[in-house]
Formats: C-alpha cells, structure tokens, sequence
C-alpha cells in the first residue's frame, strides 16, 4: 500500500513566489492609488485657495517650506484700490412675503457681484485683485501681483499701467450694471471711489484664511468712495495726475472735508477717454 506523499519542495517554493508576488503586487497597487489621492487632494487644495487667495499667494501656502504659524505679509509701493458701491441698493432690500422676505433682494444682488466677478476672468483684468465684498460694496486692487518692494521701477507708463487697468475696470462695472437695470427694470447706480498708494497685503486666519490689504491709501479710496457722488468716480489729487498721464480725463470737484483725513482736494474721472494731452483737462 502507497501512502500519500508530501508536497515536493518545488511546489512549496512555487507557492512561496506565488503569494509574494501577489502580496507586492497589492501593496503596489495600493501605493499607486494612495499616490493619486494625494495628488487629487493637492490638486483640489490648490483649486480652493487660488479661489480665496491671490493665485501667487496661494503658491505660497502650497509650498513645503510653509509653517502654519507663519503670518503671510507683503509690502507694495503703489497699489490702486477701488470701492465700488450701490447705496441704492439698502433701500431696495425690504423683507415682505411678496419677496419670500428678502431672498429675491439678496439673489438680485448675488447676481451683480457674480457679474462683476465674470468680468476677472477677461485677459485684460487679469492685474485686478478682487479683495471681498462688503454688504453692496466691491473692493478690488491692482498691483498685487507686481513684484513688491521700493526696488521695483520701471518706466513711468509701465510702472503706473495697473492704474490704468483699475480705471477700466470700473468702466467695464458701470456697463454691467447699467446691463443688469435693464434687465431686472431698476435704476441703480454705482458710487466709486479709487486712490493708490503703498499698502500692506496679508493673510489672516488659518482655518478660512482671508486675504486683505490695509495702509492709509486703502483708508482714503474708501473716503474716496463715501464722500463720492452717484454715477461718477472719484479720486484723489495724486491720483489724478497720474490719470492724466495715462489720457484720462479729469474735473476737479474742489475741496471737501475727509473724515479723519481733514480737507482733500479730489477729481471726477470722465467716463471718455484721450490719448491726446494737449486737450481740456481740468487740473490744477
């Protein structure tokens, strides 16, 4: 009688490879997935905080050597900040049942701001930071993207263009909303103010960090902008002549009294544009 023989050794070592290759095989293939999940997820992190931070401040924060008790700040030599509001717009808000109290005042609104937001997605504004909404008001800058510090010069045209690209920017917020009154049958009117100057970017906060920039020259377009008058830009006097260089035109409105700023002289920007300097602006 014939009993039953063990496995050979061959057949053992057989086994053996068998289940290491599939075992690496599945560690593997596990790697590869972890591998794109990370990759989806700092793709997705970057997609989120280019939508709330500067796309070159977001780089900042996607960078290794970035600490999360690091406060993010950079100063700017000359920056143009605008205020842009709809004053109208508060007593347009009522709470009623015929308007499922309030919601369609706020969706009107939301509506503007998203208009006004399509417009950064242009070539030409791509130089325009939008730093946040208060209430019916926009704020938005340019020159945050240039490289910061006094050691950046250039030539005057160069070095000032970005105001340029505020004032059309402005323009381009007047059109849309004159777009949307027709649309939605209502009247409203933009009041702006704009001045530039050096500022302080920032981010603060760690979990819904927010961008913002602060100095006296954001101070003075928000003056710029409160004191301003509806359907007309207005802007300091330094800002005028800035303006001016650019083919802008410009009426001085006079003095006027500043909060906290005391007695400013201050210009309305024409809506028409030259390029020829030799034409009427009004100056000082």
């Amino acid at each position: 009688m014939t009993a039953c023989s063990a496995p050979t050794a061959p057949h053992t070592s057989w086994m053996g490879i068998s289940s290491t290759c599939l075992l690496d095989f599945l560690w593997r293939d596990k790697f590869k997935r972890e591998c794109e999940e990370i990759e989806t997820m700092e793709n997705l992190n970057r997609v989120l905080l280019e939508n709330v931070l500067p796309a070159h401040v977001a780089e900042h924060f996607l960078g290794r050597n970035w600490k999360n008790e690091d406060l993010y700040h950079q100063s700017y030599e000359s920056v143009c900040v605008m205020f842009a509001s709809i004053p109208d717009f508060k007593e347009f808000y009522t709470e009623s049942d015929v308007n499922k109290e309030g919601l369609e005042c706020l969706r009107l609104l939301n509506e503007i701001i998203a208009d006004f937001d399509e417009l950064l997605s242009k070539p030409k504004f791509s130089g325009v930071e939008k730093i946040k909404t208060i209430g019916s008001t926009y704020m938005a800058a340019t020159g945050l993207n240039a490289t910061p510090g006094p050691e950046y010069t250039q030539e005057h045209d160069r070095q000032y263009m970005h105001i340029g690209t505020m004032m059309e920017f402005a323009f381009a917020l007047v059109g849309k909303l004159d777009v949307i009154n027709k649309h939605s049958f209502n009247d409203f009117r933009l009041r702006v103010g704009i001045n530039h100057g050096p500022v302080i970017a920032g981010v603060i906060g760690a979990q819904k960090p927010q961008y913002d920039i602060w100095g006296n020259s954001v101070n003075v377009a928000s003056r710029m902008e409160s004191t301003g008058v509806l359907g007309k830009i207005q802007v300091t006097e330094e800002t005028s002549r800035i303006l001016l260089t650019l083919g802008y035109m410009c009426s001085c409105r006079g003095i006027i009294n500043v909060k906290g700023k005391g007695e400013l002289k201050t210009f309305f920007v024409h809506t028409e544009m030259t390029r020829s300097l030799s034409q009427g602006t009004v100056m000082p």
